[in-house]
């Protein structure tokens, strides 16, 4: 895992965007972001256990994989937004970057690839991409039945309880 603010170019989101200001493992967790490496499935399921994590699935995002839905699936997950419930993702292969929002809402690039598990919380405002290599295969946990449903950004959202919940516990 390298975490560090997005340069804010112009360019393909693909690429790393490393603006060279570095954030800690420490600092992503003031946020709400947890990281982890585990280099195998028995380490997932212990913390799966310890966080009451009952459920999970696999993607593999890639044109080989996806086909034709490829370019608009990278697209729906690259547009900002938040869910209800906690994103967990343990990378199986491959890379991409989960992009979250700082106090100062800028844009913290988290470079994750094999065997990095990330848990982003209910709330935070966040897009993923691949990297250039177009190719990330990953599980993702759930705590009760898998659901993926995102909120795009919208000042609509500004009300919304989890939204509010994450907000007066990370950003006040």
């Amino acid at each position: 895992m390298k975490a560090y603010l997005y340069d804010n170019l112009p360019g393909d989101q693909r690429l790393p965007h490393d603006s060279g200001t570095a954030l800690t493992p420490a600092e992503l967790g003031t946020l709400g972001v947890l990281y982890y490496q585990i280099d195998s499935v028995v380490g997932v399921d212990a913390l799966a256990a310890e966080r009451g994590y009952k459920n999970r699935d696999e993607i593999t995002v890639s044109p080989e994989k996806m086909g034709d839905a490829y370019e608009a699936k990278v697209r729906m997950f690259f547009d900002e937004h938040l869910h209800e419930d906690e994103e967990i993702r343990y990378v199986r292969d491959g890379a991409g970057y989960f992009d979250v929002r700082d106090r100062a809402d800028r844009w913290v690039r988290i470079r994750v690839e094999k065997d990095d598990l990330i848990i982003l919380p209910a709330g935070i405002y966040h897009r993923f991409t691949t990297d250039e290599n177009n190719y990330i295969h990953a599980m993702r946990l759930f705590k009760e039945e898998p659901k993926w449903t995102p909120l795009n950004r919208s000042e609509d959202l500004d009300s919304n309880p989890y939204r509010k919940e994450y907000v007066s516990q990370y950003l006040s």
